[in-house]
């Protein structure tokens, strides 16, 4: 399952057909065998991935977790993420791949407080009135993506964003997600994307304030009234998730995965994690290896 060379990282929403013109975005429905001995290459992904699984069941490893999905389900991809698949069913799926610069041309956002937050649940599985509601907009996107006319991006942005607003609505995940486009829920939004992309190396919260042109206390007070966790709860749960990644799918030593994260030594890496975990990081490796494999 895991190798020992980079993990690659894919762009699925620069996959269309050539002349498409909706860039940062790719839709597809698919009827697909996937043998016993079929394992698709662990990777990464550029980009948020929704993938509606129509019929059927597979085999969904995400990060350092196994997940045996039955439709109708939804598979939610974050970018950074680890992944593969396996399975032994012909399944059906329609499979929807987006930039960030796709679904948030503007400053406005979708008026959620962390639209991307939706996307930690991984599987969440569905009924039959729940799919038929998110393959409604589903089917306008197929529509607009198969035959692009002018404005097409524009009616598939708006399909998008009906689909991500009916989905974080769903019982399922936290419908604190679709508060109002307030200074706060902008402020929250503004430290997640931040914070996704400088974990590794700022891992202060005092870092974030300052980008942000705010308090570090009022930053962590809105975060924590927000999501129900401190500002740097979250940075730190981030490092730990990495952490996990590379420790699960990656030949590095323990010593190589510290200095990835920016540690000072891997004796303050084990520290850090069995702090956050209760185990040390070769204890995890073990047992995590030892369970999946």
């Amino acid at each position: 399952m895991r190798n020992n060379v980079m993990i690659p990282v894919y762009d699925y929403a620069d996959v269309n057909r050539p002349g498409n013109p909706v860039k940062g975005f790719h839709i597809d429905r698919t009827t697909y065998l996937v043998q016993p001995g079929d394992v698709s290459e662990p990777h990464r992904r550029s980009n948020y991935s929704l993938t509606l699984l129509l019929s059927g069941e597979s085999v969904h490893y995400i990060d350092f977790e196994k997940y045996v999905v039955t439709a109708p389900a939804m598979i939610m991809l974050m970018p950074d993420q680890i992944y593969h698949y396996t399975g032994d069913s012909l399944s059906e799926i329609v499979n929807i791949s987006f930039s960030q610069e796709f679904l948030l041309p503007d400053a406005s956002g979708t008026g959620m407080v962390c639209w991307a937050c939706m996307f930690e649940k991984g599987i969440v599985p569905l009924t039959d009135v729940q799919l038929k509601e998110l393959m409604a907009f589903a089917r306008l996107m197929l529509r607009e993506s198969d035959n692009p006319q002018p404005l097409s991006d524009m009616i598939i942005r708006s399909q998008l964003k009906s689909l991500m607003a009916a989905t974080a609505r769903l019982p399922q995940l936290d419908i604190a997600s679709i508060q109002s486009d307030t200074l706060p829920n902008r402020i929250v939004r503004q430290f997640n994307e931040l914070s996704d992309i400088h974990y590794k190396d700022k891992t202060q919260v005092a870092h974030y304030a300052d980008m942000m042109f705010v308090t570090p206390g009022h930053l962590n007070d809105t975060i924590k009234s927000a999501l129900g966790k401190t500002a740097k709860q979250i940075i730190d749960e981030k490092r730990i998730i990495e952490a996990k990644r590379l420790l699960y799918w990656g030949e590095q030593s323990i010593k190589e995965i510290a200095g990835q994260l920016n540690f000072e030594d891997d004796g303050y890496f084990n520290r850090f994690f069995k702090k956050h975990t209760g185990t040390t990081p070769a204890s995890f490796q073990k047992s995590i290896r030892e369970k999946y494999n």
